[in-house]
């Protein structure tokens, strides 16, 4: 399984935190949740950390399911 890249972060001065993968927006996060993320980009693996936020990690199986003789069309 490969690590997650290609993600990005940046905080507003309003306090807001916007995720971006790829240049494209994958996560606003606001008040609460922006602290919470925030402490915890600093304390882990960022990329990592902004893949699970968003929920665009892969686990590594998509192309071992799709593949699958149960998953192909008739």
């Amino acid at each position: 399984m490969s690590a997650p890249t290609g993600f990005t972060w940046r905080e507003r001065g309003d306090g807001t935190v916007v995720i971006t993968h790829r240049g494209r927006p994958a996560a606003t996060l606001r008040g609460a949740r922006a602290a919470t993320f925030l402490a915890e980009i600093d304390s882990g693996d960022p990329q990592l950390v902004m893949a699970r936020w968003t929920g665009a990690y892969k686990f590594g199986n998509e192309r071992t399911a799709r593949n699958h003789p149960r998953n192909q069309r008739r």
